[in-house]
């Protein structure tokens, strides 16, 4: 993973932000990076104008308020982390966020999940940083275990024939590998697909192959698919602990419940583009996965990714 230098934490000041900013300053002291800490909230109405600065004001103490009890909770002073606070006030948010993202260089956003972090999915903010933004975004919710026992994933597709598609696999092995030791030193690497062929030719064709000769085929394709991950995971280089789920079934329901049988706290996932739609990053797989996610994600663009929003 490389090292970070510049994070955004982006904040709503609405509610708890111990856990987020918890991670958020975590990272930044693992990396030695600089942090800006940038509280988002709607335009005050014209009639309330005079007001905006008190607004602004009072959302920012909050959350200095919740910086100091993380770097209690850190045992980490003051000077050890370059830190500011500011807040933007305006329509489009993610936008917004966007905007500073390309302006001043951040190389990583993060920020508490949108609503109740209890719930799965992201909503209309998260989703349009997952789109939209140039750089990693890491969307964090609660994670009550200690640092040491914090379970990292990592969801990959060896079936990459494109360049970028590849380049970004091998990144987020790179990535999860070197978060997973930072973290519980275990990596979990899950990959799968829907073997849909199988599936059509058993029920939609009045074939002489028997279901053993289905189940071979099924079998050897697992094998091949299998065999393209220890390639792609060899390629990148890591080692450590590894416990790789691999299987046939649909991502989209697969990984999810995965996630939760095994109670994994944070899985690292890539958004892969489709050529010539600028800004169209995901697709309906992805989106599916991410609708149902019940932990903190890390995401991940193809290098080549240009966000449609403009600086």
């Amino acid at each position: 993973m490389q090292n970070f230098h510049n994070i955004l934490y982006v904040s709503h000041a609405t509610g708890d932000e111990s856990g987020g900013l918890l991670q958020a300053l975590a990272v930044a002291r693992n990396n030695r990076a600089a942090v800006k800490v940038l509280v988002v909230c709607p335009a005050v109405p014209e009639d309330f104008e005079e007001y905006s600065q008190l607004c602004m004001d009072a959302l920012v103490e909050r959350v200095r308020q919740s910086i100091e009890s993380v770097r209690e909770q850190l045992n980490l002073a003051e000077a050890q982390l370059s830190l500011e606070v500011e807040a933007d006030c305006g329509s489009r948010p993610a936008e917004r966020v966007i905007r500073r993202v390309l302006e001043e260089d951040y190389d990583l956003v993060i920020k508490n999940v949108e609503g109740r972090t209890q719930r799965k999915g992201f909503k209309a903010m998260d989703m349009e940083l997952l789109r939209k933004c140039p750089c990693p975004v890491w969307l964090c919710r609660p994670i009550s275990n200690s640092h040491k026992d914090i379970d990292v994933a990592v969801a990959v597709d060896p079936e990459c024939d494109e360049a970028s598609a590849y380049d970004l696999a091998i990144r987020l092995l790179r990535w999860a590998r070197a978060l997973a030791d930072t973290c519980s030193g275990e990596l979990h690497i899950i990959s799968c697909w829907d073997y849909d062929v199988d599936e059509y030719l058993r029920h939609n064709f009045p074939l002489s192959a028997s279901d053993e000769e289905l189940d071979r085929a099924a079998e050897a394709a697992l094998s091949k698919h299998r065999s393209k991950l220890d390639v792609l995971i060899q390629a990148a280089g890591i080692g450590g602990k590894l416990d790789v789920h691999h299987a046939i079934a649909r991502p989209d329901r697969y990984i999810p419940l995965l996630i939760d049988e095994k109670k994994f706290d944070i899985l690292v996932m890539g958004t892969v583009g489709r050529t010539g739609i600028p800004g169209f990053i995901m697709g309906n797989t992805a989106e599916n996965i991410l609708q149902k996610v019940s932990c903190s994600l890390l995401a991940l663009k193809p290098s080549d990714f240009v966000s449609p929003v403009k600086a």
